[in-house]
């Protein structure tokens, strides 16, 4: 799921504690914000020397961040919800059926090039480079938007428009190219404010990063024993610094901006490609 899913293996899980907290954690506060949570994850194994951590404790830190990402858009959740089950056609179930729209080309393109995006993808130097070149398109966007007039939020989005954030959500599946990175990169390009575009990227995590879940899961190989004890911390770390992460970016991108995240992405690909 960093990037656009979790690569194929799986194995008997047995990791160090710290190693369990640290990564949870880099997920956590990673994964939605504009900034490649797999660059991140490369660069962090790198640095401590760690084997692969397998899949199920990748499945338990990605839910742990859902759980806290369902949990911050309640409302807007339960408004959907609440408008499907009364058979409404409002604000509600239109978000609903544009963030759809929006999903279907990564899951189009992820069920199509997942082979290519779990091997030469995944590249420490093709990863570098995603991460410095969206980085860059990032902050063009963002810099553009700033001088435009006052954004909307993504409710006003046309249905053409939520396809073309779809389309561009698609790039996600390079690694470095950060699934958030992209689709807020898109939303601003077309006309929407920082915090309507990072809101619109956040739903749309849900059913990417969840999809992608779940299919890593029906196609693994079976898997040995697991650590439970691991699971459930990595879980819990993950969604408390992923709830908390998401609050504080809401918070303050209208005051901050996209530029400090595409400052620290050109420095962390070019630590990727020092590497």
């Amino acid at each position: 799921m960093a990037g656009a899913g979790l690569p194929l293996r799986a194995r008997s899980l047995a990791i160090d504690p710290l190693q369990v907290v640290v990564l949870a954690l880099v997920q956590g506060l990673t994964e939605f914000l504009p900034i490649s949570s797999s660059a991140h994850l490369i660069l962090v194994a790198k640095a401590f020397g760690w084997p692969d951590q397998g899949l199920r404790f990748d499945v338990a830190v990605h839910a742990g961040a859902l759980l806290a990402l369902a949990f911050y858009l309640r409302r807007e959740l339960g408004g959907m919800a609440w408008s499907v089950a009364r058979l409404r056609r409002d604000a509600n179930t239109a978000l609903l059926a544009k963030a759809a729209l929006a999903t279907l080309p990564i899951a189009v393109a992820g069920w199509l090039l997942k082979p290519l995006a779990e091997t030469t993808l995944r590249a420490p130097n093709v990863i570098g480079v995603a991460t410095i070149a969206f980085a860059l398109a990032l902050w063009w966007a963002d810099r553009r938007a700033a001088r435009s007039a006052p954004g909307r939020d993504a409710a006003c989005l046309t249905f053409a428009e939520a396809a073309l954030i779809g389309l561009a959500q698609a790039a996600a599946l390079v690694p470095g190219a950060s699934r958030a990175g992209v689709t807020i990169t898109a939303a601003l390009l077309l006309g929407l404010s920082r915090e309507g575009a990072a809101r619109f990227s956040f739903l749309l995590a849900l059913p990417a990063i969840g999809g992608a879940g779940v299919l890593a899961v029906a196609q693994a190989p079976p898997a040995g024993a697991a650590d439970w004890g691991a699971l459930a911390i990595g879980f819990a770390v993950a969604a408390a610094s992923a709830y908390a992460c998401i609050a504080a970016f809401i918070k303050l991108v209208n005051r901050t901006g996209m530029a400090p995240y595409a400052i620290y992405r050109l420095a962390l690909g070019a630590l990727l490609l020092a590497a």
